[in-house]
Formats: structure tokens, C-alpha cells, sequence
């Protein structure tokens, strides 16, 4: 297909999957751990100031919107996965969605709960593995980009591809923010996709000591790091219980973004990338490395109160 004349971009239709753990067992104290490891807690009132304003795009598994954590929650959800497929699961899409918006009076509270949320369904079920092809995964950017949205979270990782590649450079040139894990393939694996893509946001995983998760991609493409092992979130059906993966580190630094943007409009991606990255607590060896990126995320400078 490349060597013929109009075959110059084509590739694979590569699949995608979501960047969760094995979850292991209940934590105690449920999402503060979590909140106070990057600071967000001790900002004031940080939901309403942070990101009302500012729409934030998820592409995920399913996700239930009748939870009860979604009860006030500004949130839309798109399913653009062909419907000849087995839809995916309500599991990882609706954890990863409650840290974002879940609702503060629910047992699954979300970082930014009065934020408006686009979430996009994009993927199937194959047998036992759920998963997201390049073809939808291109689709599913490209219907967000067409809401508006200035922030994307993408809890998912897969092989390199240049379709995905042209649809990720695609929204960078709109100076829309992506946020991407890791991946939990293991620290010798190879760099994870879209998050080792230039200019995306890669996000890997630590626990509530700092301590990077064992199984999280490591290179020069790892950014930031956030909380994601054990991490207190909305099971799929109803109630909540701990997480963990790359995945669920993610939000905590697309909420950062958000917050962000929302704080100070005028900034571009590359501004908030540079800022969160600034901002960030450093662990680790001394510096920027491949384990932690440039550290811990910091919600204190990105989450600020409204002006008087």
C-alpha cells in the first residue's frame, strides 16, 4: 500500500487499550491521600475557580452516566466505536470521568466536578480484550476538536502509528492540550503511544509515598507524574473502590491543565505544558529523568481562586 502513489499514509489499524492495573486491595481515607500528594487540597474552593469555563474532551472505554457520582455532573457522552461491535465495558471510562467530575457529595468526589465534559466512547470488546482501534481513535479526536474542547485526557496506550500521529499533531496545532499515560507494559518496555508522541503530555503513575509504579513505561517521553496506584475512584455500576494504573494519573494532571487554562485563558499549550512542568515537585534523581519526568505535579500555582 506505501509504495503505491496514493499510498504514502497508509499503516496498520493498531489497537489501543486502557492503562489499568490489577487493582489491589481497599485503601483507607479514601481520595485525600491522592488530593494532598499534589497539592489540590490545599487550595481554596478549587472546583468552581479552576475550570468552569473550560471544556475537557475524554476518550475512554464506556462510561455509566447514571452513576451516582455523575448526578450533577456537566457531562456528554459519544459512543464512536462502529456499533456492529461489542460495546466495551462501563469499568475504566466511568473511573476514569469521576476524577475528573465525580460529584464532591458522593463517595467518588472529582477534581473538578462543575467542569463540562465530552467523553467519547471509543472503544470494543474482542473476545476478552477491550480495545480501541487507530481508525476510531482518529474519529474520536476529531469529533472533540469540533466541540471546542482545550484539554484532552487520553488514558490509553498502543504502538506508534502515523495516522494517530497526524491526528494527535492535528490538535496541537489547534492548541489543544493532551494529556496521555504511560502505559503499564513494564520499565523496559518500549515508549507507549500517543503519550511518547512531541508535545503530549505523557503522565506515569506513583503511589501516596511518591514511589513510581512498578509497572509504568519509562523514557525520555515521560512528563509528569501523579498519583495512580490505589487511588480512590467510581466503580463501574455504583460506590467506589481503588485503582490503579497510568491511567487513573492522567486526570490528576488534565485537572491541572484545565485549571490552568481556565485561570489564565490567554496562555497556549505550550505555555501550560511549560508551567506544569515548572511547577512540578521533583522526586526521584535531582532533575528532569525517565522514570518521574520533571516530578510530581503541583495543583497549588495551577489551581488558583477568581479574581476579586
Amino acid at each position: 500500500m506505501r509504495a503505491l502513489p496514493t499510498g504514502a499514509d497508509a499503516d496498520f489499524n493498531h489497537f489501543y487499550r486502557s492503562e489499568q492495573a490489577v487493582e489491589g486491595p481497599a485503601c483507607e481515607g479514601p481520595h485525600c491521600a491522592a488530593l494532598e500528594l499534589i497539592g489540590w487540597t490545599r487550595v481554596p474552593d478549587p472546583a468552581p475557580a479552576c475550570a468552569e469555563d473550560v471544556a475537557v474532551g475524554v476518550i475512554d472505554t464506556g462510561i455509566n452516566p447514571d452513576h451516582l457520582t455523575f448526578s450533577t455532573a456537566r457531562l456528554e457522552v459519544r459512543r464512536i466505536a462502529p456499533e456492529a461491535l461489542d460495546p466495551s465495558r462501563a469499568v475504566h471510562g466511568t473511573a476514569v470521568l469521576a476524577l475528573l467530575v465525580g460529584d464532591p457529595a458522593s463517595r467518588s468526589p472529582g477534581l473538578l466536578p462543575d467542569t463540562r465534559v465530552i467523553a467519547v466512547d471509543a472503544f470494543h470488546r474482542a473476545g476478552g480484550d477491550e480495545r480501541a482501534d487507530v481508525y476510531s481513535l482518529a474519529a474520536a479526536l476529531d469529533y472533540l476538536a469540533g466541540q471546542g474542547v482545550r484539554v484532552v485526557n487520553m488514558s490509553l496506550a498502543g504502538p506508534d502509528n502515523s495516522v494517530l500521529e497526524r491526528a494527535t499533531a492535528a490538535m496541537l496545532a489547534r492548541d489543544i492540550v493532551i494529556v496521555a499515560a504511560v502505559g503499564n507494559a513494564g520499565p523496559s518496555a518500549p515508549p507507549a503511544f500517543p503519550a511518547a508522541y512531541p508535545e503530549v503530555i505523557g503522565v506515569t503513575a506513583v503511589d501516596r509515598s511518591g514511589t513510581v509504579y512498578r509497572r509504568a513505561g519509562r523514557g525520555p517521553h515521560v512528563d509528569l507524574a501523579a498519583p495512580g496506584v490505589e487511588v480512590w475512584t467510581a466503580a463501574s455500576v455504583s460506590g467506589a473502590r481503588p485503582k490503579t494504573g497510568t491511567s487513573f494519573a492522567a486526570p490528576f494532571v488534565t485537572a491541572a491543565a484545565a485549571a490552568l487554562r481556565a485561570a489564565e485563558p490567554a496562555l497556549t499549550r505550550e505555555q501550560v505544558a511549560a508551567a506544569l512542568t515548572g511547577a512540578a515537585r521533583d522526586v526521584g534523581p535531582p532533575g528532569p529523568d525517565e522514570i518521574y519526568g520533571h516530578g510530581l505535579v503541583q495543583a497549588t500555582r495551577a489551581c488558583r481562586p477568581p479574581p476579586a
